[in-house]
């Protein structure tokens, strides 16, 4: 799957980052930058684009002001120097909010998001190497993990474990940063240390989830909406 994205930005650093960053993503492609919101305009409209990054503080017309001016438009990612208009940014149903100077790490989050968003969105069914998947930063390395891979993930305090059939991943991400990243229809939180993948569940036995060799127990809080989850199981985006 090929992600298309413009960049609307009137900052030359700002832009070079973003395009930066976004090397490091094969299925992504950039296919336009602009310096204002209106010149951007021709490209939103063509129904071609998959999501823009867009900056709040440009000439004419702030980012702010242009998504209001729409009826509809494409997944939005904002990237602005200002904190003070994420609220405001949210009730335009903004995909992310992301602080200049944004960090790499943040920058990860959010496309991670994004995937998670376009699977559901699409529904669809993908193979070989345009299978879901997430990038993870493991030490020094972007790790490339397939969701339909991943059997649950464990809080480890300030790190998550996230262990697969072929091994674990350890990365300094909170549960509740990465469980916000993977498509719903697959992923559920079963208690405040684990999420797990719906479709790897072997059984269920009073208050425990068995996954592979482990069993995994489901919290309190949980319980109610991950037996649900689990037991409808619909949605599936990794089923035949």
């Amino acid at each position: 799957m090929t992600v298309k994205c413009i960049i609307v930005d009137d900052e030359p650093l700002a832009i070079n980052v973003i395009e930066s960053y976004l090397e490091e993503f094969k299925n992504i492609e950039v296919c336009g930058v602009y310096e204002s919101a209106i010149e951007a305009l021709p490209a939103m409209e063509s129904g071609d684009i998959d999501v823009v990054f867009l900056d709040i503080n440009m000439p004419r017309m702030s980012g702010l002001e242009f998504l209001k001016s729409l009826q509809e438009y494409p997944m939005i990612i904002i990237t602005t120097a200002y904190k003070e208009h994420a609220l405001e940014s949210y009730e335009l149903e903004v995909l992310d909010y992301l602080v200049k100077p944004i960090p790499f790490s943040r920058f990860l989050k959010s496309i991670n998001k994004l995937m998670a968003r376009l699977l559901s969105e699409k529904n669809v069914r993908l193979t070989s190497d345009d299978d879901p998947h997430i990038f993870l930063k493991v030490e020094r390395k972007l790790m490339k993990i397939y969701l339909r891979d991943i059997l649950f993930i464990e809080s480890l305090k300030d790190y998550i474990k996230v262990c697969t059939e072929d091994g674990s991943y350890v990365s300094h991400k909170s549960l509740s940063s990465i469980s916000e990243e993977l498509p719903s229809e697959n992923f559920v939180r079963i208690h405040k240390s684990y999420t797990i993948a719906i479709d790897k569940v072997k059984c269920i036995e009073g208050n425990l989830i068995e996954i592979g060799s482990k069993k995994i127990p489901m919290g309190r809080n949980y319980a109610t909406h991950a037996k649900q989850r689990i037991l409808k199981n619909e949605g599936n985006l990794f089923k035949e």
